[in-house]
Formats: C-alpha cells, sequence, structure tokens
C-alpha cells in the first residue's frame, strides 16, 4: 500500500518528507494543520500509509453513523463526543498506558472553519503519557507535506505553542481563508 499511496501522491504533484523513522518510536500523536477541507481526509490516508505504520486517527463522532461508520472505522478511526464534557483526555491517555505501541493522529483547530485558537487536548495527552508529538503540516499552496522529528514538551505550555506556531506560520490550507493559521496571520 505504501508503494501506491506514494505513486498516488505523486500523480498529483504531492511531495511528502518524512523526517524522521516511525519505526523508532512505539508511541506518538501526529498533529496535522492546517485542516481546512474535506479534501485533507484522502490526502490524509495516502499519506498515512507512506508512514509504513498503524496509525489511528480520532474524529467526530458523526463520521461512524450509519451508512459510513464502517468505512471509517475499517480505515482506523476512532469516534469523539464533541461538545459534551467526557474526559477525552484521560480516556485517550489511559489508551496509550496500556498499549505497548500506539500512534494517533488529530487535527487540533477541531473543525475546518476559521479558528482563533487551537483545542490544547493533544498536548495534554502528550503530556500525561510522556509521548512525542509528531508536527505534520499540509500545505495546499505548495502540495508538500512534511513530518517534522518528533517534539517533546517541556513545562514550558507557552514556549512549546511558539515552536508549534512557528513550524506552521506560512502553510496554506485547501482554503486558505479557513483554519488556525489564518487567524494567526
Amino acid at each position: 500500500m505504501h508503494r501506491v499511496s506514494s505513486f498516488i501522491m505523486q500523480l498529483f504533484g504531492w511531495k511528502v518528507d518524512i523526517l524522521f523513522s516511525t519505526q523508532t518510536l512505539d508511541k506518538f500523536i501526529i498533529i496535522v494543520l492546517p485542516h481546512t477541507s474535506n479534501w485533507d481526509f484522502p490526502i490524509g490516508v495516502l499519506t498515512r500509509s507512506m508512514l509504513r505504520r498503524r496509525v489511528v486517527f480520532l474524529a467526530k463522532s458523526g463520521l461512524f453513523r450509519f451508512p459510513f461508520g464502517f468505512f471509517f472505522r475499517w480505515l482506523g478511526g476512532y469516534p469523539v463526543e464533541r461538545g459534551r464534557s467526557t474526559n477525552f483526555v484521560d480516556s485517550v491517555v489511559t489508551i496509550f498506558n496500556k498499549k505497548e505501541k500506539f500512534a494517533v493522529c488529530i487535527s487540533p483547530e477541531g473543525t475546518r472553519k476559521k479558528v482563533e485558537k487551537l483545542k490544547t487536548g493533544f498536548y495534554y495527552i502528550a503530556k500525561g503519557a510522556n509521548i512525542p508529538i509528531i508536527f505534520c503540516k499540509f500545505d495546499w499552496g505548495n502540495k508538500h507535506v512534511e513530518f517534522r522529528a518528533p517534539f517533546y514538551t517541556t513545562d514550558d505550555q507557552a514556549a512549546d505553542f511558539a515552536v508549534l506556531e512557528d513550524y506552521f506560520r506560512g502553510v496554506e490550507g485547501r482554503n486558505p481563508k479557513a483554519g488556525y493559521l489564518y487567524a494567526k496571520k
């Protein structure tokens, strides 16, 4: 599947750079920015197979209802209840702590619309499970996907988020006027 995905991405003019080996990490969380279009999903599925590693994705629970629920689960999806006061972070940390190998992908914008700030669950999951965060940018302007080397959180959340913003600055989503990065310009 890796070669097929790579061929399809090249066919559509996309370049994918993976700046580390996923084989050296047992557990990690990938955050993808910007998330501004439904088209991010097929790019994500193709790109994920190029990692040669099972990575599940978290998505709103509505996607997992009939008739498409089976399809999204088959693709590696985990449903997330949004808008409820659930203990989401603790639940995901527990999953990480129970498994020897586990990797998950999240879009911290939480929506395809323009947002003023990111949801911070990914950050607290990484801290709680003591795992690295892999930054992944989907730059539609340059048709470039890049996975940064693992980033480990520190005790300075503001500094950590400054690193995140520096990495993603200038990245253009498919809908350039949506997403967190548009709001930060």
